[in-house]
């Protein structure tokens, strides 16, 4: 995602990097084919924003729901950029003790990166613990620890409402049908049902997945609304 602030453009999370393409991990291999990860560059970041006539160097502050290689992978592409990051998930990355753990890929942190790291929530955004993050438009990082010992969300109030990047607390599409809750508490946390239950309640936020399927974009969904 690439939000506009009073900060410049910020992307939230990274997807892969041109890295990933270049050398990839065995991880990155392993994955391919089960998140349709193409061989074309063309799809990182840092590509995307060029076609857009974007500098990278732009970018100088990247949120990051956490640290796993699908989702932080770009990060070596804004060497110069400040991350921001729960501290457990920072804490997690570098004391990795779950197996999920090993989705963290040291390529993607080699750089030095410049962490900005967040702790307590000491806020509440439509009744979920929250942090505010200092960008205008309102940002906040929404602890959905689970996926990883960090996982946040990431809501961002838009002229429409608000937008909530669950990332990996949800399935893909942010269906909420679509695994199995024995499933979603061994892979994706303990927030799937906590979820569904509260999004009812708040009709103008639009709830996204870490990963949707470009479909979700093209047509008017309950979740979502038409690409323009």
């Amino acid at each position: 995602m690439l939000v506009d602030t009073d900060q410049g453009p910020i992307l939230v999370d990274t997807g892969l990097g041109l890295h990933d393409f270049i050398r990839p991990s065995p991880m990155v291999r392993f994955f391919r084919w089960d998140f349709g990860v193409g061989r074309d560059p063309g799809c990182t970041a840092v590509k995307q924003l060029a076609r857009m006539g974007l500098d990278p160097i732009a970018v100088q502050h990247i949120v990051l729901t956490h640290l796993h290689f699908d989702h932080a992978g770009g990060l070596p592409d804004f060497p110069h950029a400040k991350v921001h990051v729960h501290r457990r998930e920072y804490e997690a990355m570098h004391r990795p003790r779950s197996w999920l753990a090993l989705a963290y890929d040291r390529a993607d942190f080699a750089h030095g990166p410049s962490w900005v790291t967040y702790d307590h929530a000491g806020e509440l955004w439509l009744e979920l613990d929250a942090i505010r993050l200092p960008f205008d438009p309102e940002m906040y990082l929404i602890p959905l620890f689970g996926h990883t010992a960090g996982h946040c969300g990431v809501a961002i109030r838009t002229s429409e409402g608000w937008v909530f990047q669950c990332a990996d607390a949800l399935p893909t599409n942010a269906d909420f049908e679509l695994t199995p809750d024995w499933l979603n508490r061994l892979v994706i946390g303990a927030h799937v049902k906590k979820l569904e239950l509260w999004a009812p309640r708040h009709p103008e936020v639009r709830l996204l997945a870490g990963h949707m399927w470009e479909a979700f974009f093209d047509s008017e969904t309950p979740g979502g609304r038409s690409s323009s």
